[in-house]
């Protein structure tokens, strides 16, 4: 960063989303990703790269910082939903990450921008969908708990972000979770798709953006932890038929501006 502006943007942005990923329970990479390629002039895959970083960070924050409303012990109690999605997500992101070392960054954009739009959809039909039920048991629920956490797992890596605007109505509709405690489970779903998503990164040698940019990634991060905390504290006050919608339309923009990016 070349600039006091440049901190302060890096600094207030990864604020602004650690917040709103800290509410919801998102790594907030799909409002942060146009933030890197835009503002910053990140190109493609070291976008995704540090995007995944910086989510990484919101999501290992986030979760602690929401148990005033969700404890841990309510997470503990929902293992087995945790490990069927990760059954699946854990190798989605493997071979999500190699498929996007190996993208031209033009196609990246293009896959990025459609992407954000799929998750704008997601956003606005899924959230509002009150939790009635799971949707199928039994070993129907398990398969299709493998086959959707496999195709998070992908998107995920792809994106760089940690897929909690799927993984929501995912547990609301699949598994029959509270929207709330949806939230705080798929960080814990999260967090291990991520790194795994990181380790096939770093195999070809794409992991080494992050060194290059020391300081940027230590500034956003320090906003992104500030704004967890911000967010966790204000779970349970801002209605979600509110918000989310607004959150749809922000990325409805932001994969219009990563499409015409060049």
């Amino acid at each position: 960063m070349k600039s006091l502006r440049d901190k302060s943007t890096a600094f207030g942005g990864g604020a602004l989303i650690g917040t709103l990923g800290g509410l919801i329970g998102l790594g907030g990479a799909e409002f942060r990703l146009p933030l890197l390629i835009g503002a910053f002039g990140f190109r493609a895959l070291d976008a995704v790269i540090l995007n995944k970083a910086m989510s990484l960070v919101v999501v290992a924050t986030a979760l602690p910082f929401r148990t005033a409303t969700v404890p841990f012990v309510e997470i503990a109690n929902h293992w087995q939903v945790i490990v069927n999605l990760l059954a699946g997500s854990l190798l989605g992101a493997w071979f999500g990450a190699g498929w996007a070392t190996r993208l031209k960054s033009e196609t990246l954009y293009k896959v990025i921008s459609v992407l954000l739009v799929i998750i704008a959809i997601v956003l606005i039909f899924g959230h509002n969908v009150s939790s009635a039920g799971a949707f199928v048991t039994g070993s129907t629920q398990l398969v299709a708990g493998v086959i959707a956490g496999f195709a998070i797992g992908v998107v995920a890596s792809l994106m760089g972000v940690a897929g909690g605007e799927l993984l929501i109505p995912t547990l609301v509709l699949l598994f029959g979770a509270d929207i709330k405690l949806a939230g705080s489970l798929s960080l814990a779903v999260s967090l291990p798709t991520m790194i795994v998503g990181f380790a096939r990164y770093s195999q070809d040698q794409a992991f080494s953006v992050l060194r290059r940019n020391g300081a940027f990634v230590l500034t956003m991060a320090i906003g992104s932890i500030v704004g967890t905390f911000v967010g966790g504290r204000l779970l349970g006050v801002v209605p979600g038929n509110v918000l989310l919608p607004a959150l749809a339309l922000i990325l409805v923009v932001s994969a219009v501006k990563v499409w015409r990016h060049r």
